[in-house]
C-alpha cells in the first residue's frame, strides 16, 4: 500500500481507482462492507483500489468540544487498511482551511486530481465539504460532470442488532462495558495500545504482577471494570492476561483519571517501556473498593481464574 501525502502525491498517470472516502474510526463491519466492494470493484474494472481518509477526526478541527473519543489512532487504521489490500491511501491534512473547503473543490482537487477516481464507494449517510454540505446525491452531481460513478451503500445492519454498526454504537457499547457488542461490530476485539509505565509496585506484592498503560487523551476505553484478554508484546508474542481499567479506589481514592493494569497469566518478565497491544474479549465485573490487602488479593485469584477460563474456552 502506498501512502499519498496531501497536497504533494498523486496516483501514477494512467492509474484509475476505486475509493471510498471518510473518517473510518474503528473499521468496523459496516466500513469493511464498503472497503471490501472498494476492492471488488477495482479488481473487476482493472482499476486500483484507494482510500481518502484524515489525519485527524474532522470534529477535532470543527467542533472540539464534542468531537468523539477515537476507537483507532492512525497507526492502526494504516495497518487495517493495508490488511485489507487497499493500494493506495491518501492521508488528507484536516485543518480549519481544509474545513472551509467547498464540496466541489474537494472532489475536484482530491477525488478527481489526486485520485483520478472513476468509481466512489459511500455510505447512504455520507456528507463532505464545507458544513457537510455535500451529500451522496450531490456527489452523483459532480460525478456525472467529472466523468466517475458513484455508489451508495445502506448501512450495515446485523439481523439480531437493533440499529447498524457505526463507531458511535460501538463507543456506547464500550461505555457500557459491553465488549462483547463492541467486539462483535468491529468483527475482531476491541484494542487499546500503549508503553508500558512504572506503577507503584502494589500489585507485585499482593501477588499479582501487572504491566501499566496510562491513559491516552481522545482515546476510547472500555469502562471501568475488569476484563479478560490477550497482550500483544513487542516481539509478536501474545500472551492471556486479566485486565483492570479504573482509578483503584482501594488505594487512589481521589484518582480522576483510569489506568489499564494488566496481569498476564503465566507471565514473570520485565516490560517496563515496551509497546503492548492490549485485545479484551469479556467482561468479568465492575470496579470495586475492598477493604484492605487481603480481600483485594482474594478477589484477584478469582479474576485471573475468570479470565483463564473464558480465553481457554
Amino acid at each position: 500500500m502506498q501512502i499519498l501525502t496531501d497536497g504533494v502525491d498523486r496516483v501514477p498517470s494512467g492509474v484509475g481507482t476505486a475509493l471510498t472516502v471518510g473518517a473510518y474510526d474503528g473499521i468496523h463491519l459496516g466500513h469493511r462492507e464498503i472497503l471490501s466492494n472498494v476492492t471488488g470493484l477495482a479488481a473487476e474494472r482493472s482499476l486500483a483500489s484507494g482510500v481518502v481518509t484524515f489525519d485527524k477526526h474532522p470534529a477535532a478541527v470543527v467542533r472540539p468540544e464534542s468531537a468523539p473519543l477515537l476507537l483507532t489512532n492512525q497507526q492502526q487504521r494504516v495497518e487495517l487498511f493495508h490488511d485489507i489490500g487497499i493500494d493506495y491511501l491518501y492521508l488528507l491534512q484536516f485543518n480549519k482551511e481544509r474545513a472551509e473547503t467547498s464540496d466541489r473543490d474537494f472532489v475536484a482537487d482530491v477525488l478527481v486530481g489526486r485520485m483520478n477516481a472513476k468509481v466512489i464507494v459511500v455510505g447512504s449517510n455520507f456528507h463532505f465539504g464545507k458544513a457537510r454540505s455535500g451529500s451522496v446525491d450531490t456527489l452523483r452531481q459532480f460525478g456525472d460532470e467529472m466523468g466517475f460513478e458513484v455508489l451508495g451503500m445502506e448501512l450495515l445492519a446485523p439481523a439480531a442488532a437493533t440499529e447498524p454498526v457505526s463507531s458511535t454504537a460501538i463507543r456506547t457499547a464500550l461505555a457500557n462495558a459491553d465488549i462483547e457488542a463492541a467486539n462483535a461490530m468491529l468483527g475482531r476485539e476491541y484494542e487499546v495500545r500503549g508503553k508500558v509505565i512504572a506503577g507503584d509496585k502494589r500489585a507485585r506484592i499482593i501477588g499479582f504482577p501487572t504491566a501499566n498503560i496510562a491513559y491516552q487523551a481522545g482515546t476510547a476505553w472500555p469502562a471501568k471494570g475488569v476484563y479478560s484478554g490477550m497482550v500483544t508484546l513487542a516481539d509478536g508474542r501474545r500472551v492471556g492476561a486479566a485486565i483492570n481499567i479504573g482509578t483503584r479506589p482501594t488505594f487512589h481514592q481521589d484518582a480522576e483519571q483510569s489506568l489499564l493494569e494488566a496481569h498476564l497469566l503465566d507471565f514473570d518478565e520485565d516490560l517496563y517501556g515496551q509497546e503492548l497491544r492490549v485485545e479484551f474479549v469479556t467482561f468479568i465485573r465492575n470496579e470495586q473498593r475492598f477493604s484492605g490487602i487481603d480481600e483485594i488479593s482474594a478477589q484477584l485469584a478469582k479474576d485471573v481464574d475468570a479470565a483463564r477460563n473464558t480465553l481457554t474456552r
